[in-house]
């Protein structure tokens, strides 16, 4: 079990170690008003804890990214642990730390308005496109997969289009009351389902004795059908390692941070979180079952049986509900935020205010029904385009956060090099899938080098722009 607690101690040390450096490279000023008093509006601009606002961002960020992901991410074998430790210290924490606190200096804008101004107009409209793609996949994932946990869970007694009815509805009250009436008051209790559910999953491990089955860290690609670990890898397991669609969640709780001193915790320190969550997943899938049973069980009912499997297997009956309600927790407290961020985003792209609840239905109903439609859609072939539009907006967030520090004259290498690595990963899978242009893989790895220069290109040309431009990188506070 080297590999596992080995990676749980690194995780913890990078959050105060490398945590620390990234935070002091942003320099994060104490005194600084926070849009959640400078633009307060009672509806998204609302003051909370510390320790309220890191609940939620962990919940938001979290989704079945850190339970799924790992699942069939197992199929690689322990390669999957490389990624999840390195990918959570080096790149998933730093980008979600640099979306937040830069999303903090400019009054709480979104990744669109952010890509705009530090990337160039033309970029505004295609991250806009972009994040609201991904945020509809999410929003119609996360309502699809907590619906089939809670179907198996209940053994089909209640109607699976009842169950999805259900989350819908709760969806559509999160996205268009004020955060602190619904997401604010439910969250704390959600918090608690998820902890001990997946604390019950990492203790159960060792009871049972199938810790002692986890596999030691190893480079060879264990996959049944021998998919390539690049680039298929760092599109299996997104969140809990490197995950796009923190950029979208971040800048809600930047609307509701008090101070920016609690940035590191709050963003930097919720991605070690969800990695934690990720390692364990993946731990016990590897430790109870085999390649084989692995990919049969989730081509036979999602991810979702797996983790029903899990839950009971290690924890029984009673404890096994209360694991698998964890489960459930995390895809509803991202789905609900997705769609509330994804109107806010087109709130802000219009210039519509929403203070009043008929100007956010006015954004939410279409919304919702483009998300119905789209759970019509295979479960497998939605987490394909998830995946590419996850981490292409992964890429693009780190740009963003590689520019500011550029244009700042810091060490932009810490956003640049992750910049770059997932980058080059997302022009290789699109170049490649099947959802893609199904190039062959050499020949993708190929092209994909030359795409990754052009936009390497790109940003030192227009980071020079900008230094001449003395762009504001900072809004100044109301």
């Amino acid at each position: 079990m080297v590999t596992f607690f080995g990676g749980i101690a690194l995780l913890l040390l990078g959050y105060f170690t490398y945590g620390k450096y990234v935070e002091k490279v942003f320099m994060p000023n104490y005194e600084r008003k926070t849009p959640a008093y400078s633009n307060a509006d009672g509806v998204d601009y609302v003051p909370m804890s510390k320790t309220k606002n890191s609940l939620i961002q962990l919940l938001n960020i979290a989704g079945t990214g850190p339970i799924f992901g790992p699942i069939m991410g197992a199929l690689f074998g322990p390669v999957a642990f490389l990624w999840i430790v390195l990918g959570s210290i080096f790149a998933g924490a730093v980008h979600d730390y640099l979306t937040g606190m830069i999303s903090i200096r400019n009054k709480g804008a979104h990744i669109p308005e952010l890509a705009g101004k530090f990337l160039g107009k033309a970029s505004k409209h295609v991250v806009n496109a972009f994040a609201l793609l991904l945020l509809l996949l999410v929003g119609t994932v996360f309502v699809t997969t907590p619906a089939s946990m809670l179907h198996i869970l209940i053994d089909q007694k209640v109607a699976l289009g009842v169950i999805i009815g259900a989350i819908f509805f709760y969806y559509l009250l999160s996205t268009v009351l004020p955060i602190d009436k619904i997401i604010g008051r439910l969250y704390p209790f959600f918090g608690a389902v998820l902890l001990i559910g997946t604390l019950g999953v990492a203790v159960g491990m060792f009871v049972s004795g199938d810790a002692a089955k986890i596999p030691e860290l190893s480079l060879t690609n264990m996959h049944p059908d021998n998919i390539p670990i690049f680039p298929m890898l760092f599109f299996t397991i997104t969140c809990g390692a490197l995950s796009g669609f923190h950029a979208t969640q971040s800048p809600i709780i930047s609307r509701t941070t008090k101070s920016e001193k609690e940035g590191r915790f709050i963003f930097y320190g919720m991605m070690i979180a969800e990695g934690i969550i990720a390692m364990i997943w993946a731990a016990a899938t590897m430790a109870i079952f085999d390649g084989m049973t692995l990919k049969e069980m989730i081509a036979e009912g999602t991810p979702s049986l797996v983790v029903n499997e899990v839950s009971v297997y290690l924890l029984g009956a009673v404890g096994g509900t209360i694991a698998v309600l964890g489960a459930v927790v995390l895809p509803i407290t991202s789905g609900d935020t997705a769609f509330r961020a994804a109107r806010n985003i087109i709130a802000d792209y219009i210039k519509l205010p929403q203070n009043k609840l008929a100007k956010r239905l006015y954004i939410a109903l279409p919304l919702f029904a483009i998300s119905v439609v789209l759970t019509q859609i295979d479960f497998n072939i939605l987490w394909r385009y998830f995946s590419w539009a996850n981490q292409g907006t992964a890429a693009l967030a780190l740009w963003i956060g590689a520019m500011y520090l550029y244009v700042k004259k810091r060490n932009y290498w810490i956003a640049f090099i992750p910049a770059v690595f997932i980058t080059y990963m997302v022009f290789v899978y699109i170049l490649n899938a099947q959802i893609g242009f199904r190039l062959d893989l050499n020949l993708s790895f190929i092209i994909g080098i030359f795409l990754t220069a052009a936009t390497i290109g790109y940003f030192y040309w227009k980071g020079r722009h900008n230094r001449q431009e003395s762009i504001n990188v900072d809004e100044e506070a109301a």
